[in-house]
């Protein structure tokens, strides 16, 4: 996959976690009474995390040739950590 394609798809791919997070802070007066405390901790970690990802995103954008392959695989372990969060965060609902 060249740049672009990879470039492209990172962005698809943070647009539907940020939409995610947008849909867990939405349905967290749902949440059970005793689940409430755990939930509220999940979605801020994940919220903390989607400040990072954003900035690992800005960096792929920028990165150099020389770093390219690093910056890839960064990105890519930080969103892939978001479907653990979200399988997590889910089972409180």
């Amino acid at each position: 996959m060249n740049k672009e394609d990879f470039k492209n798809k990172a962005k698809k791919s943070i647009d539907d976690i940020f939409a995610k997070i947008d849909e867990l802070e939405a349905k967290k007066d749902k949440v059970k009474e005793d689940s409430k405390a755990e939930y509220e901790e999940k979605l801020n970690n994940l919220k903390t995390k989607r400040k990072e990802l954003q900035a690992k995103y800005d960096a792929l954008n920028n990165a150099s040739d020389e770093k390219w392959e690093e910056v890839k695989s960064t990105f890519s372990s930080a969103a892939d950590s978001f479907k653990e969060g979200f399988s997590k965060i889910a089972s409180l609902i």
